[in-house]
């Protein structure tokens, strides 16, 4: 079931990059319910699956969350995601957790304003392109923006994360 995406709504990710004056612009695709990957969002809007990244939020045994921007082409390394956050070991969040969690749904996840500031780590790849793709905290709808701007945004750092 296809959704066709409503725009010119801004995402609270959005109005985060304004307030800090950082330089982003959006891609709307529409959504499918029964796809919601990242590779479908590449495929619609005919990009490269290593430019367009997805967040994924992790725990330790602390119950403390972790969040990881991976490009849509490849999978977290949850070893090398430890090594990277000083933790023992992580595990995904599982999806049915993720909007209490962070206030995004799966498909719609950005580390961008989540209801807390949690420790960010992004794969180094990114730093390969002047521009990345990632969502804008709803379905349907991407920010493109440097790389960079994001680390500074989320507080984050560069590390090895993909497998």
């Amino acid at each position: 079931m296809k959704k066709q995406k409503q725009q010119g709504t801004k995402t609270n990710a959005m109005r985060i990059l304004d307030q800090q004056g950082i330089s982003y612009s959006t891609a709307h695709y529409d959504y499918d319910e029964s796809d919601l990957s990242g590779n479908h969002a590449a495929a619609f809007l005919g990009l490269s699956e290593d430019e367009i990244f997805k967040t994924l939020v992790t725990r330790n045994a602390a119950n403390e969350l972790f969040v990881f921007v991976v490009p849509v082409s490849g999978e977290l390394d949850l070893k090398k995601a430890a090594a990277a956050s000083g933790q023992k070991k992580l595990e995904m969040v599982h999806v049915k957790e993720l909007v209490g969690l962070t206030g995004y749904m799966r498909g719609g996840c950005t580390p961008i304003g989540m209801k807390k500031e949690f420790p960010t780590y992004v794969d180094e790849t990114a730093m390969l392109f002047d521009r990345i793709y990632l969502s804008a905290g709803k379905r349907g709808e991407q920010l493109i923006m440097n790389a960079d701007d994001l680390i500074r945004v989320v507080h984050g750092e560069y590390a090895d994360l993909a497998k």
